[in-house]
């Protein structure tokens, strides 16, 4: 029950600022926003192994970043796509450096690309005939980043890392959609619930990864030469 606790408070946290929680005054808004993706970080930390490699720290800073940007897009849209950006470049440089290459997962990429081309081309058509042209760039890149992050988190293996970032996907492309395309119905619970599921879902990843880098260098220092 105690490793459940955590887990518990984010899912409550989650409920409490998705139904329950005004979207007035903004000041409060934020701050219940913020506490699950703070209890997420607190969660990660404890998912941890003893010694943490480099790679799985980036993750954690992934979701300081993340939490930032959860800030920041209440006020500004830009600010808060700058802050999401870095912490997805975190989350993908973390994974590739915990990744295990094979065909399979490589052919990812395929399904992925179409994805993300076939979203991106709606959303750059609607950017343009609303004027925010000057957005393009922005959500090209954005969406560049999150593709190969997803991509990343798929050659880790992880079963936790992968879900997490293809719900973050999903998160996003419905944020996007309602925002430059046309409304979605009951949009906020659905970009939100899949969004603190992703991050953590991803914090998750951390003790799965942790364990099998763990075991990873076990191994090679037992068969490396004396």
């Amino acid at each position: 029950m105690k490793n459940l606790l955590i887990p518990i408070l984010i899912g409550l946290m989650a409920f409490l600022y998705i139904f329950i929680i005004p979207q007035e005054p903004l000041a409060m808004k934020v701050v219940f926003k913020l506490i699950p993706m703070a209890l997420i970080i607190i969660y990660a930390f404890r998912k941890l192994p003893a010694s943490p490699s480099p790679a799985l720290r980036l993750v954690i800073i992934g979701l300081f970043f993340c939490m930032l940007g959860d800030g920041f897009i209440a006020v500004s849209f830009v600010a808060g796509l700058g802050a999401f950006l870095v912490g997805h470049l975190f989350y993908l440089t973390g994974f590739l450096k915990m990744a295990h290459i094979t065909k399979r997962r490589l052919a990812a990429i395929i399904p992925i690309g179409l994805y993300s081309w076939l979203i991106g081309r709606q959303l750059i058509a609607s950017l343009a005939a609303e004027g925010n042209g000057m957005l393009v760039m922005p959500v090209i890149a954005y969406m560049l980043v999150i593709s190969i992050m997803a991509l990343s988190a798929i050659l880790t293996g992880s079963k936790w890392a992968i879900a997490g970032s293809l719900l973050f996907v999903i998160s996003d492309s419905i944020l996007s959609w309602n925002m430059f395309v046309s409304g979605v119905f009951y949009s906020d619970v659905f970009i939100m619930t899949t969004y603190y599921s992703a991050q953590f879902l991803i914090a998750c990843s951390l003790s799965s990864i942790g364990k099998r880098e763990a075991t990873i260098t076990a191994k090679s220092e037992v068969i490396r030469p004396m």
